[in-house]
């Protein structure tokens, strides 16, 4: 079970990464900006918290992708990842 859960965080993590790496491409795509500078820009900005939370909307489809096939212990540790990305959005965006 506590292996199902991590397995769970892990896929959360991932996709969580991948989500802030293709918002973050199509954002300096849109702007005509390098990666590295539409990162730094949101960063210096203090807006680094949008790109994080729109990283976090790949994790609906592997909680959901998980729901499917009957992994609801990997879900959770999906969705718990999910929390976790949610308290480091609400603290970057009020400290």
């Amino acid at each position: 079970m506590k292996k199902e859960i991590f397995i769970g965080f892990i896929v959360g993590l991932i996709s969580n990464t991948l989500g802030v790496i293709v918002c973050t491409w199509i954002v300096s795509q849109l702007k005509g900006m390098g990666f590295s500078e539409t990162f730094q820009f949101y960063a210096r900005t203090e807006n680094l918290w949008m790109l994080f939370s729109l990283g976090a909307l790949p994790n609906l489809a592997a909680f959901f992708g998980f729901l499917k096939i009957d992994r609801e212990y990997r879900a959770r540790g999906v969705l718990l990842t999910t929390f976790v990305t949610a308290i480091i959005v609400y603290l970057i965006y009020f400290i």
